[in-house]
């Protein structure tokens, strides 16, 4: 790390800590070649995830969103925050994990109704419904009808 002084570009670490949020890592640095202290901060480097919608315009990802989402499949349903969340967190792993920029709408409510189908089956219908525009009942007792085939290949 270079000195800010002097330029110099040896120096040493004398205290590490992380930040308040936790994001970061605060670095006190003492140069060796004047003596002099500074502080550096250490972060990783976040690149944003874009969302590719069925009309072809891109968004970036929002956790929030995807969380409201699978809020309102599961109202009134015994489906605790946490384990909501999880579903969040896993697919939001997930995405960062497969290291591409953009993905598709489709791939991430597909991944949703994956985790909704084993937690809540309610809750899958629910956002199923809303997420393949079930036009009329026959879509949506298709529907019904894969969860139950799921239901008996899994016994």
């Amino acid at each position: 790390m270079r000195c800010p002084y002097c330029e110099n570009e040896d120096s040493k670490v004398i205290d590490s800590r992380h930040t308040e949020d936790g994001r970061a890592i605060r670095r006190r640095r003492e140069c060796e070649a004047c003596g002099r202290r500074f502080t550096t901060y250490e972060k990783v480097e976040e690149v944003i995830l874009m969302v590719i919608k069925k009309d072809g315009s891109r968004q970036a990802f929002d956790r929030n969103k995807l969380l409201n989402g699978i809020i309102r499949a599961c109202e009134k349903r015994p489906v605790s925050i946490s384990d909501m969340e999880k579903i969040v967190d896993d697919i939001e792993r997930g995405l960062n994990n497969m290291m591409e920029k953009e993905v598709e709408s489709s791939f991430i409510g597909e991944l949703v109704m994956e985790r909704l189908k084993d937690l809540d089956e309610v809750a899958y219908v629910r956002f199923a419904s809303v997420y393949r525009q079930f036009t009329d009942i026959n879509t949506f007792v298709a529907e019904i009808e894969k969860l139950l085939t799921h239901k008996k290949e899994n016994k």
